[in-house]
C-alpha cells in the first residue's frame, strides 16, 4: 500500500491561464477526459476549477461562457498537499475541507493532483469505488 502522495498522485496535469474562457476550459475538459483543470500563471498554481465550478458559478448564473474567465468560476479556497505527505494526511484534508481533489505542490508549482478516485483505487481492493475509479471514462 502506498504511503506517500507521490505514489498515487496523477502527474499528467491539465492547466490553463487565468484569462482562459470557461467555454474553452469546458471543451478542454471534454477533450482531455478530466473534471478538474489547474489554473496557473507564470508556472505558479493560482487555483483549480472543476466541471462543477463551471456549471454552478458560470453556466447556471447565465454568464457568457466565451466572455467569462476561468478565474471567475474557479474555487477560491485552494487546499494543497506536498508529494512527500502521507496518503492518510490527504484523506484527512479531503474530509476536513469536503473536497474530492487536491493539487500536489512543491513550493507554489503544481506537480500532481490526488483525487478521491486515486484513493479508492489504492485503498479499496474490494470496494466498488475501485472498479468505477479505475475504469476509462465514456466520452
Amino acid at each position: 500500500m502506498a504511503q506517500h502522495v507521490r505514489d498515487i498522485m496523477t502527474s499528467e496535469l491539465v492547466t490553463v491561464e487565468p484569462q482562459a474562457s470557461v467555454a474553452s476550459v469546458a471543451r478542454l475538459m471534454r477533450d482531455e477526459g478530466v473534471g478538474t483543470v489547474l489554473v496557473t500563471e507564470d508556472g505558479h498554481l493560482r487555483c483549480l476549477v472543476s466541471d462543477r465550478d463551471l456549471v454552478v458559478r458560470a453556466f447556471a448564473e447565465g454568464a457568457d461562457p466565451d466572455q467569462t474567465t476561468v478565474i471567475e468560476a474557479a474555487s477560491e479556497d485552494l487546499v494543497t498537499i506536498g508529494p512527500d505527505e502521507s496518503v492518510d494526511h490527504a484523506v484527512e484534508l479531503m474530509r476536513e475541507h469536503a473536497v474530492r481533489r487536491i493539487p500536489v505542490v512543491e513550493g507554489d508549482e503544481a506537480v500532481g493532483i490526488i483525487a478521491l478516485g486515486d484513493l479508492a483505487v489504492e485503498r479499496g481492493e474490494t470496494s466498488p469505488l475501485r472498479d468505477i475509479s479505475a475504469a476509462e471514462p465514456n466520452n
